[in-house]
């Protein structure tokens, strides 16, 4: 069962496209996975519908970005301002499936619209990988994934951080965070991620560069951009 949801300010801009790409890919991946924010997201469509319009439905052509995530017009004139790239250098793609190191993970509709979007992967400390989804504007669109008995060191953000769990689980200093779950962090919180039994994949949106706070760690701070670019 998914706790964590985004706001309903978060879900409003979705419902009226004003959010940066990758919050809008964030936001539409969590309702792809959640009955409870698709509801909530046909009664805001249809809220704004019947003030904009006298209409207790929305037009489809409107708010079609629910259904299918490339089927907005706008979120199209986003998308084609990424440049095109060569497919044959992506690896780890099957179908509506994302693979690494042998394990498949099955993408929520959003992401697999746009898997033609996501980059190789690379190895970062201990057993974390990461692959970049280029779609364009000025946050990082990051897969990160955690293989079991996994930790990151206790860090902060310089900017704001919203991560969603697509499959496995893993937790911090507050809570226990699995499939669908949605968080929204700003500079103001410290955490531990980590993995347990299982391992965890997440796709994560950053604005700026994770900074570590504790021990040892601070001597990463200068490399921390290997989380962000």
């Amino acid at each position: 069962m998914i706790k964590f949801h985004p706001n309903e300010e978060h879900l409003f801009h979705y419902v009226t496209g004003d959010l940066s790409p990758a919050m809008l890919m964030m936001v539409g991946t969590h309702v792809d996975m959640c009955p409870h924010c698709q509801a909530q997201v046909r009664d805001m469509e249809n809220t704004v519908a019947n003030k904009l319009f006298g209409q207790e439905q929305a037009p489809k052509e409107l708010f079609a970005a629910n259904d299918s995530f490339n089927g907005d017009a706008m979120l199209q004139q986003i998308m084609s301002q990424t440049p095109a790239r060569d497919e044959s250098r992506i690896t780890g793609l099957l179908a509506d499936e994302l693979v690494l190191e042998g394990k498949r993970f099955k993408l929520p509709a959003t992401l697999a619209r746009s898997q033609h979007r996501i980059g190789e992967w690379h190895k970062l400390i201990g057993q974390m990988w990461r692959a970049p989804v280029q779609i364009g504007g000025e946050d990082v669109l990051t897969f990160i994934y955690m293989d079991k008995g996994t930790r990151v060191p206790e860090h902060t953000h310089k900017g704001r951080e919203a991560t969603l769990v697509v499959n496995g689980v893993f937790n911090d200093e507050t809570a226990e965070y699995r499939d669908g779950d949605f968080v929204f962090l700003d500079g103001s919180v410290k955490h531990t991620p980590e993995t347990r039994d299982e391992d965890c994949l997440t796709l994560a949106a950053l604005d700026a560069p994770m900074q570590f706070t504790s021990g040892l760690s601070r001597l990463l701070n200068p490399f921390s951009s290997l989380f962000f670019k």
